[in-house]
């Protein structure tokens, strides 16, 4: 009995003396788990610095990007600001540049009109257009065009018997003018059907 009560006793001793081994071999010193988990704890919070560095670049990017849409957009705006600042006083001043055009028509009409008194007028008309013109004011070329909306306003439709008539203008009532290529007045004409 001693035997058996032996060998259980080394075998009892061998189970526990095992699992001290192992447990010494799994288990390293302090330091050595410490340093593991300072390895570990590094390693994530230098991933973790590593994407809020990311995050705020692309912020940054985007930001950047905006800010340089923003500056474009103000610049183009205040381009064309600048362009058509003066379309509302050049609109007010059509109508005067209308009366010239009449008053030199009415003069080329009458053969006992003052010489000097017409001259005078188409020499301040000239100047007025070349000063509007400078400005960036056109006229509209209507006669003989064809028909569009973007450009004409048709008072009234004409039957005409010439084919290549139909859609055209046919006459200008009023003449229409560009601002810098911007309609600022319509012409308005008479359109052959």
């Amino acid at each position: 009995m001693r035997t058996k009560e032996n060998s259980k006793k080394k075998s009892d001793m061998s189970k526990k003396e095992l699992k001290e081994e192992k447990a010494a071999q799994h288990s390293e010193s302090p330091e050595q788990n410490e340093d593991h988990e300072t390895q570990a704890e590094g390693m994530s919070r230098e991933q973790e610095l590593n994407g809020q560095v990311a995050e705020l670049n692309d912020r940054f990017l985007r930001l950047y990007s905006e800010f340089d849409n923003y500056r474009k957009r103000t610049l183009k705006e205040k381009l064309d600001l600048s362009k058509t600042a003066s379309a509302e006083v050049i609109t007010k001043l059509l109508p005067v540049l209308d009366d010239f055009e009449r008053a030199i028509k009415a003069f080329e009409s009458n053969a006992e009109a003052d010489e000097a008194l017409k001259e005078g007028i188409f020499l301040i008309f000239n100047k007025f257009y070349t000063i509007l013109n400078q400005l960036g004011l056109e006229q509209m070329k209507t006669l003989g065009e064809v028909f569009n909306t973007d450009f004409h306003e048709a008072i009234t439709n004409v039957p005409v018997t010439n084919p290549e008539q139909k859609n055209t203008v046919i006459d200008e009532i009023e003449k229409g003018y560009l601002l810098n290529d911007k309609v600022i007045r319509y012409a308005k004409v008479i359109v052959g059907n």
